[in-house]
């Protein structure tokens, strides 16, 4: 297995009205030319976890940190105004606490951090996360 150094979350940059999941990533993905969705999971917005990629497979969703994270995507992230918000449901937040809670149990030495954390001048994933997870 691989070692997991940081637990990124992500938001999907759509609106709270856009109910997708992890296929249309996955389209999204390969019609950039990625081999699928970079994300080990996506959340719904229902709180439904969807899995992407398999843990053990390297993600596309931070360069520069793949090798060594778990990717973690929020559906949602983009206001009607087409600016950044945080616009997670209840449901989200709570199924986030609890894949974060597991994963940690899983990757103990692993940080959780937004995407913005690692890739400087990015909103995603529209929140701080070391503040409000």
């Amino acid at each position: 297995m691989r070692k997991i150094k940081h637990i990124v979350i992500h938001c999907a940059d759509t609106y709270p009205s856009m109910d997708i999941g992890v296929q249309e990533i996955d389209k999204w993905h390969k019609d950039r030319g990625w081999n699928g969705v970079g994300y080990h999971y996506v959340i719904r917005r229902n709180g439904i976890i969807e899995v992407g990629r398999m843990e053990q497979v390297i993600g596309a969703h931070v360069a520069g940190f793949n090798t060594n994270s778990i990717g973690i995507c929020w559906v949602g992230g983009k206001g009607l105004d087409n600016k950044a918000e945080d616009n997670r449901t209840i449901a989200q937040v709570d199924s986030m606490r609890l894949l974060v809670k597991s994963l940690k149990i899983r990757y103990p030495d692993a940080e959780v951090v937004g995407h913005r954390d690692l890739a400087k001048g990015r909103d995603c994933p529209c929140f701080d996360v070391r503040k409000n997870l």
